[in-house]
Formats: C-alpha cells, structure tokens, sequence
C-alpha cells in the first residue's frame, strides 16, 4: 500500500538554496490573475485525505487504513501512524483503539471516512468556515486500496452535493510507476464520471484536475520528462483544467525539484508548489516569501499560469503553531503576494500534525501518557476549531472581504475556555533536577503505573516538576508509587508558579506515606492556587536514598458555573444588494443579561452589535453567503448558533451571469470543449461531434437567477466565414426540466458584425441556460465562442 508523506526535506530551512538567493526583491504591485475567479482561482481549496479506515466500518480494505502502521492490529502509542488526535465530539459513529484512556477518563475512540457521516460532518465545516473546494487524494488506485478510493469519491461527491461545496481529483504519482497509461485509464473509465456533479470543480468552465508529484528529486517519483508532459497535455486535450502540485524549488530546479522540468512545470494551468516542512517559523516563511515566493509569482504571471500556492497550520508535533500565528503568516503573505488562490494542506492530515480540521484542545480529550500535543500545547487554549476558523478569515482576506492585515484577527478561543476536567499533568511536558540512568521525568506523566521518575545521587533536596500548558486553579494532587513497592515516606514540599521561575508554596512540607495496602497512593486536597508549573520538592525518603515518582495527576476546581445565554432563533434575511446582506433575529435570553451578539458567517465573526439586526457589507456580487447569530453574556459567555440563513447577493447590473461558471454539453471534439464558452477568451471555442445533429451546450450560473438576454459569440477572427446556425434557448431551474426563452430559429454570425447575435427574451427566472442548434451552414456541427447570459 503505496502511502506518501510528502515529507522530502534536504535542508529544514532549505539553507543552501535561500543562501544563495537575494533576500531584497520587492513585488511592484498585485499580479493579475490569469483567470477570472472559478472553483479554484478566488477559493480556499482544502487537501483531503479521506483515507481512515477501522474494523467494522465495511471498507474493503478492511483494518485500522492509515490509523496504524499494522492495519490489522489497533492503533496504539507504539503501533500508530498518527500525531495529533481529532476532537471527536461530533462524529456518530466511533471506534475503540488500544490507547490509553482520555485524560477526562473516556475511551479513546477514532473515526472512520468510510462512514458518510464522517464525511458529511468534515464537509459541513468546510461550508462553516468558508472552505470552498476540496482536493480529494488520489493515490496508485490499481492496488488493494482501489475500491476503497473509488467507494470514497462518491461518499465526498455526495457530501460536497449536500453542502454546497466543490471537489476535484488530485492525483499522487508517487510510486505509481505504471502511472503514464494508468492514470488515463482511471480517468476516462471513473473518475471523468464524476464531473457530471454539480459539485465537480470547474475552472474557465473546465473540469479541474491536479496531479501532484512531477519532477520531485525523490526515488519513490522518477519519471523523465517526457513522459510527464504528455499526461498532462492528454488531459488538457481532455478539456481539463490541469494543476500541477510541484516542488517548492520548481522554478530553479534544485533541492527538491530535478533539473530539466521547466517545460513540464509551465505546461500547467496552474502551479502550487509544496510547503509541508519547508518552514517552521514565522521567519522562515518570510525568508520563501522574498527569495521564493515572489520569483515564483512573477515567473507566472509572465506566463499566464495561475499561482495557488500551498499554505499550512505548522506542525502541530512539532511545535510550529505558535497558537495560529504561523498560519496566520503564511496565509498574509500568500495575499499579499497576489496569489490567484490558495491551496491549504491539509484538512484532516492527523498523521503528519498539518490537519486544520477539529483537534483536541487539552490532554483532557487526549490519550493520557500517548505523547500526543493537543491544541494547547505551548499554554494558549484554543477551541478545536481554532484553525478552521483562520482558514474562515483567511479566504475573507483572499476574496477582499477583510482588509489586508499581518496581525492574526482569528482569537483562540470563542466565548470561554472549555471546562478543566481530568488529569491535567498527563502527558505534558516535566523536567527534574537530575535523574539516574532511564528512569525519566517523563515516567511520571505515562500511561504506564510501573514506570516511574529517580531522581539522581547526592544529598536531598531533589525536585520533579511538571508543566501544565496553561494556568489552572489547582485544588487536589494524586502521587503514586508502583503498587507492588514497599511502604515508605517521602517528605514534599508542593509548588506553583505561572511563569516556571518564580515559585510559590502551595503545601508545606509534610509526610507523603506510601503504602502497598492502599495502593501506595497519596491523594492531597490543596488551596485553591493558579499555577501553571507544579513542581514537588522532595526532602527525604525512608525507602531509597532519591526522590522517586510512578505518577502525579493534578486536578482543578470547576469554578462557579454561569450559564451560557440561549441561542438567538428566526434567524431571516430582510434585504440585500450587491455587497450587502441584512439581517434581523429573536433575542435571547440569559441570567446575567445579553450584552451583544456575534453574526457569523462560517466561524468568523462578521460583524458585532448590540441589538438584533445587523448588516454584513464587503461581500462579492453574486455570490452565496451562510449566517449564524450567537449571543454573549456579562460574563462573556457564548450561546449556541441561531439557525443558519443563505442569501445570495445581487449580481452587478449589466453583468455576465455565465462567465467562469460550470457547464455541460452533448458533445465535444478534441479539446474544444463547452468550458471555452464562458473562459473569457473569444478564440477558444466549443465544437460539438459532427454531423450529429441536434447538439447542446449548457451553463450553470449556480442559483436562480433572472435573466433576460443572451449573446452569442464565434470568435471575431476573419477567418471565420459567415455561417447560420439554426438554434433555440431553453431554460431550467434544478437542470432536468427546461421551458423555452427564445424558440428556435436560424441565427447568422458575420465577422463584419463581430460574429456574435444578441436574443432579448420576457425577464425569466432560470439556474440553467441552454443553447441547442440543430443546423449549420458554416460546418456540420454545434460551435459557440461564448455563451453570455445576462439580466437585462
């Protein structure tokens, strides 16, 4: 089972290439776009994985996909593929692991993407937090994982139909040897039936595709090529919209990228280099963005090629967080490069920590003792869907929508922190005066009761200390010892401090008896103290001569509970227009008194008021947007979401309503497929099969919407004679059941007359526009430069 990491890194910071680049270049101003804005240019599009599997969830591969590194034994601290754990509150269907228990006591239970529940939860927050299209993964499908990712494509094209959301393959050639004559077979015989979907990405009204992995230095990919550039001139002749996910050092070809591959990168449409482990911090990432970014970005659009360059949370295992600010980073400056659009890895990538879906906030959702980082990890809570909804403010900023800032607008946390319940010293991070021989700080903190922390020789005092991750009002410690010890004393002396240099006595120094009979458990109740670091100063010991630890568990009170206030209802839309929605809503009500509330689109607050309407302005023409309320108390307390409301602004006056938008056909020839009538361009054409009268060529402007006029276009060129056609305009509103506009008739396109005919028709509304020719004098076969579809 071929599964790519994507992790190639020569040098961390990539020092020797950035070395040798100049780190003074300025981008004079914003590049233009190549495209007009699409399922992909303009878009968020997020990476998607959708590769979990467990006994149980009827996938045919069958076992513990992509959770374990032995599918057929259950994922563990030390058989697991795994470095961050999901937050798993909201899946129906869980499954039990061999990992310890959470830090609150449950079970620790995965999910699977085989179950469409699964799939339809990740794709309902893709619609929440502004996710426009997702790239689903597409590995070697010749092997046993094949019916697998056929059976998940259609499990994502149905929730992508069911959440408004786009989708596209993204082919990974690694290892995929055989991938020249495989790939096409596994288009045309599966994968093209699904851009049948209303939900299949399209870009310039192509059916996009990405094939990720051309012209990496890597063994696992090492194709000539030759062999590259035909596939992806193949799939153009596809009439596909065809983006390569290449090297970050693409353009110079060095580090990451072979040498002789300029021809193959620039056949693209577009371009999205890779990232993942190319930086870890803030300032490394302002290092690509002068010396590779920018050069990148140029090189583009003096070809015509979109720039989707990939962003990234950071990894969570490694610490590259920095609580949102290096996403936040990389994301401004991705925008403010002039970035076409951006390409986010991944959405649920749990196995290599880059995942922005919902994660554990605290150890409390963690397996104790696994070693495994929540999204706390460097002391800053943030909720779990902290990095969804930067992704939410991201796109916002990409689309105009939020005004270009380097300061994240994105806070941690949304309303208050989630209660403190378990063992908050589980699997944190400890440290110790000395220890002797293995036995490690860290021994304290495991899963393992028989493990335990010793300190080293010399004369006491010797002290243990563990770091929470964040401050807690700390009220009650637990100290074990292996059970089957004899008894013994240790004198401790229990500490606090917030900061871990100045530390504060919580408990004087008294008797901690350990004995066999009762499990050699000590349990204290403390005064009530906030601290962060807990550190145990052990002055004596009647068994050995060192401080010696099997486990601490440390507990915080609860606090007095405040009740959130209740969630705002009849949520409604009372009027829009080009760039503005509003609303209005029911009050709540809560103990303390409702201080405001909080319009949301996804989960970015959009705008704040004090009343119960509002306005959102800043918003695209033409474009669906999706609303939720939530109140704030005295306290600062949070409610639940109102009901959600969608609304789609009004378009421009006078615009094109078809431009960019997806469409469909009865046929085509060659590459002159229907995509060329709405990509802007008046020589491209679409061309239907001849002599097979009647042909059809279809737009979707993606809602209704009234319309009351079409042009039709031939390219301009003089060489293209006059010709009549003989076509009607027949509308729809859900795609199947079409009435008349404009009945059918013979229309002439004379290049004196710029080859184009106008049809004005009764105002009608319509989603689905067709135009359906039945005769032509000029070549026996349907042909349209442009289909314009306009209100008036």
């Amino acid at each position: 089972m071929a599964v790519s990491r994507r992790r190639f890194v020569t040098s961390v910071l990539a020092g020797s290439a950035l070395a040798a680049t100049s780190t003074t270049k300025l981008l004079a101003s914003p590049a233009r776009a190549a495209s007009p804005v699409g399922d992909v240019v303009g878009k968020v599009t997020v990476g998607y994985q959708g590769w979990f599997s467990a006994p149980g969830d009827s996938a045919p591969i069958g076992g513990w996909w992509h959770w374990s590194r032995d599918r057929f034994q259950p994922p563990s601290p030390s058989n697991t593929t795994i470095v961050s754990w999901p937050d798993m509150r909201e899946y129906t269907r869980s499954y039990p692991t061999a990992y310890p228990n959470l830090g609150n006591g449950s079970p620790a239970t995965l999910f699977s993407s085989y179950d469409q529940q699964t799939v339809d939860t990740h794709f309902r927050w893709m619609q929440e937090y502004g996710c426009d299209t997702a790239a689903l993964q597409r590995f070697n499908p010749t092997g046993d994982e094949g019916p697998t990712r056929d059976a998940m494509t259609q499990k994502v094209r149905s929730a992508a139909e069911r959440y408004g959301r786009k989708f596209y393959i993204m082919y990974d050639v690694t290892d995929w040897l055989t991938m020249q004559t495989d790939i096409k077979t596994d288009w045309t015989t599966k994968m093209s039936a699904h851009t049948a979907s209303s939900a299949y990405a399209r870009q310039n009204g192509k059916p996009v595709v990405c094939i990720w992995g051309f012209g990496f230095s890597e063994s696992s990919r090492p194709f000539t090529p030759g062999p590259c550039l035909e596939v992806i001139n193949w799939f153009k002749a596809q009439g596909c919209y065809v983006i390569g996910g290449v090297p970050t050092w693409w353009r110079q070809g060095i580090e990451d990228s072979r040498p002789g591959f300029l021809d193959v990168y620039h056949a693209f449409h577009a371009i999205s280099p890779w990232m993942v482990y190319r930086a870890r911090t803030v300032e490394e990432l302002d290092s690509y963005y002068n010396n590779v970014n920018i050069g990148d970005m140029a090189d583009c659009a003096a070809r015509g090629i979109d720039y989707l360059p990939c962003v990234m949370p950071g990894d969570l295992a490694g610490g590259h967080r920095k609580h949102g600010d290096f996403y936040w980073r990389h994301i401004y400056n991705m925008v403010r490069l002039g970035s076409q659009g951006l390409y986010v890895s991944m959405f649920d990538e749990y196995n290599e920590g880059n995942q922005i879906a919902k994660t554990s906030e605290t150890q409390a959702t963690t397996p104790a003792g696994a070693n495994i980082r929540a999204l706390d990890e460097d002391g800053v809570a943030c909720s779990s869907d902290y990095y969804l909804r930067i992704t939410g403010d991201g796109g916002r900023m990409l689309k105009g929508q939020l005004a270009l800032t380097a300061v994240r607008p994105t806070p941690p946390m949304v309303g208050t922190p989630p209660p403190v319940t378990g063992n908050l010293a589980a699997g944190r991070s400890t440290s110790a005066s000395s220890q002797n021989g293995s036995f490690a700080a860290s021994n304290a903190v495991d899963s393992d009761a028989g493990s335990y922390w010793e300190s080293g020789g010399g004369s006491f005092p010797h002290w243990w200390q563990v770091d929470l991750g964040a401050s807690h009002p700390v009220n009650k410690l637990v100290v074990r010892l292996p059970a089957a010890w004899g008894a013994r004393t240790q004198t401790i002396t229990v500490q606090g401090s917030v900061d871990g240099s100045s530390f504060s006595t919580i408990a004087g120094a008294s008797a901690f008896a350990f004995d066999p009979a009762t499990g050699n458990t000590v349990t204290r109740t403390l005064t009530t103290t906030t601290a962060r670091h807990i550190r145990l100063s052990i002055a004596g010991n009647t068994g050995w001569a060192a401080g010696q630890l099997s486990q601490v568990e440390v507990y915080a009170s609860s606090g007095t509970t405040d009740n959130p206030p209740s969630a705002p209802s009849g949520l409604t839309s009372t009027g829009r227009t080009l760039s503005s929605v509003s609303l209005a809503w029911t009050a709540s009500t809560d103990d303390n008194g409702v201080t405001g509330y909080q319009v949301r689109q996804g989960g970015t607050v959009v705008s704040t008021v004090t009343g119960t309407t509002a306005t959102v302005s800043g918003l695209s023409a033409s474009t669906s947007y999706t609303f939720t309320v939530t109140a704030r108390d005295a306290a600062g307390n949070t409610s639940a979401a109102s009901n959600a409301v969608t609304v789609t602004t009004d378009p421009p006056a006078n615009s094109d309503l078809a431009r960019g938008r997806s469409t469909s056909e009865s046929s085509h020839v060659q590459s002159y497929g229907s995509g060329s009538v709405v990509d802007g361009d008046a020589n491209s054409y679409w061309e239907s099969a001849n002599n097979a009268f009647p042909q059809w060529v279809q737009v979707d402007l993606g809602a209704t919407r009234t319309v009351g006029r079409v042009v039709l276009k031939l390219p301009p060129s003089s060489a293209w004679a006059t010709r009549t056609q003989t076509l009607a305009v027949t509308g729809s509103a859900d795609g199947s059941s079409f009435g008349t506009l404009v009945s059918s008739a013979a229309r002439t396109f004379n290049p004196s007359t710029g080859n184009q005919v106008a049809l004005t028709f009764g105002a009608a509304q319509t989603r689905y526009v067709r135009v359906t020719v039945t005769g032509n004098t000029g070549w026996p076969a349907g042909q349209l430069a442009a289909l314009e579809v306009y209100a008036s």
